[in-house]
């Protein structure tokens, strides 16, 4: 073989190795990224089937429930427009109270989002940026047309 190529056999080698690699980065990308879904969307049904997301909101007063002897919890979430029930088995953040903001990662399981992990605001002035675009947006619809204004959730 001549030294030509050798050398466009190593440039073609080399172009082949990193179009797989660069494969491979955006495949393991993909199933790695987690989307957020606000309480809305998930009650009208927009939310990924197939794979985990996130969803967040605020903890809705007395809607905490825990099972004497068990790690279960299950507590009502809202973007002060529509609510999901949130079911998580474990030991929730020291921060999560009612009234306060959480970010849940899980999946939907019939009406219920079963989450992975919960995650509780660590501040009185911080709120995830998502679950704060949410909550204004539906806070300024209400706001906007009270009279017009439908809800679109489910009776859930």
């Amino acid at each position: 073989m001549k030294a030509r190529q050798q050398r466009m056999l190593a440039v073609g080698l080399a172009v082949v190795g990193l179009v797989i690699a660069a494969a491979l980065t955006l495949r393991a990308f993909n199933d790695n990224m987690m989307f957020f879904v606000s309480v809305s969307e998930v009650a009208a049904g927009e939310y990924p089937h197939d794979r985990n997301f996130r969803v967040g909101g605020l903890v809705v007063e007395g809607s905490i429930e825990r099972e004497p002897g068990s790690l279960d919890v299950i507590f009502t979430v809202t973007d002060l427009r529509c609510d999901v029930a949130v079911k998580y088995t474990g030991v929730l953040p020291d921060l999560f109270r009612e009234g306060q903001g959480v970010v849940a990662h899980g999946r939907m399981s019939d009406d219920v989002f079963v989450a992975d992990e919960v995650l509780a605001k660590h501040d009185e002035n911080y709120m995830a940026p998502e679950v704060a675009e949410s909550l204004a947006q539906h806070v300024d619809e209400q706001t906007a047309s009270l009279q017009e204004y439908e809800t679109e959730c489910g009776e859930s």
